[in-house]
């Protein structure tokens, strides 16, 4: 698992799966009887992906763990514990892509203006929750690297944040005056909240530990519920900001700098996404846009 972390600069969350499909992997080997890596072929690897979407698993997961295992084999081949690497003529599954959910600015306005106002009680949680939606949505930044992120991360002056992507890839990214405003206050009563294990932690939750992502989730979906917009994660705010930005006129290549994506195809995405919203609104609006005898 070093390997994953280390070498390859994976999340824990990705070394917690990979370790699962590769016991899972090495579970189903030695029930047909492996037991020496050399012995594992690419039958034993395609009986073992049967086996998994005969359990009702989704595309995307059994996609997820076939690259695990071509990830293994390919790690046990480079260290010669094996004299060919049968991973490398595994198959995935196609994974259909479906567009990304975003809001509309009317929205995004809301829900960081409900923020706002919960944040007027005073309550620390409601401080804290405004500055993470607002550099969320401000940044196009992943939840794990907020919640990654340390004090010293953040130049209050040039208004930028310094973040660790994946693949232990840096980079630093510009947010505006109102995430500004809001880590500002966030930052005067964060001693309130952190313990002595929060160390250099940006955000903390209600333990004074560092904040984790899936509080982090439940705090956003909670205040687009209360703003009464639809329901909505973290990663949809970052699907947001980088559609908003591109609407706003923004090339490419800026936003794919922005959301530190590793090729721009992923980038283009959201190219679609405007496209499709532009279509919307094109056949709610225009006078031809309906065909004739509908």
């Amino acid at each position: 698992m070093s390997h994953v972390r280390d070498e390859r600069g994976r999340s824990a969350h990705t070394v917690r799966a990979y370790a699962g499909d590769v016991d899972s992997l090495l579970a189903y080997c030695a029930s047909a009887e492996v037991r020496d890596p050399a012995e594992i072929t690419l039958m034993h690897l395609r009986g073992w992906l049967a086996e998994q979407g005969g359990r009702g698993m989704s595309r995307a997961t059994i996609a997820r763990r076939a690259s695990s295992a071509r990830a293994f084999t390919a790690w046990l081949a480079r260290r010669g514990m094996t004299p060919t690497d049968p991973g490398a003529r595994l198959a995935s599954p196609t994974v259909a892509r479906t567009l990304p959910t975003v809001l509309v600015a009317q929205e995004a306005a809301a829900m960081m203006d409900l923020a706002a106002v919960a944040a007027d009680d005073a309550s620390a949680i409601a401080v804290r929750d405004r500055a993470v939606v607002e550099l969320l949505y401000g940044t196009g930044m992943r939840v794990a690297e907020l919640c990654s992120a340390d004090v010293g991360d953040v130049d209050r002056h040039a208004l930028t944040i310094k973040v660790m992507g994946k693949g232990a890839k840096e980079r630093v990214i510009p947010f505006g005056r109102p995430a500004a405003r809001a880590l500002e206050e966030w930052i005067q009563v964060r001693t309130t909240m952190a313990g002595p294990h929060a160390g250099d932690a940006l955000f903390v939750g209600a333990r004074g530990r560092r904040l984790d992502p899936r509080t982090a989730r439940a705090s956003v979906h909670r205040l687009a519920l209360q703003a009464g917009i639809p329901d909505i994660a973290p990663h949809g705010l970052r699907h947001s900001a980088a559609t908003h930005v591109l609407e706003g006129g923004a090339d490419l290549r800026s936003v794919q700098e922005l959301l530190g994506h590793a090729s721009l195809a992923t980038t283009q995405r959201y190219t679609h996404v405007s496209v499709e919203r532009l279509r919307a609104t094109y056949q709610q609006a225009h006078p031809r846009a309906v065909a004739e005898g509908s």
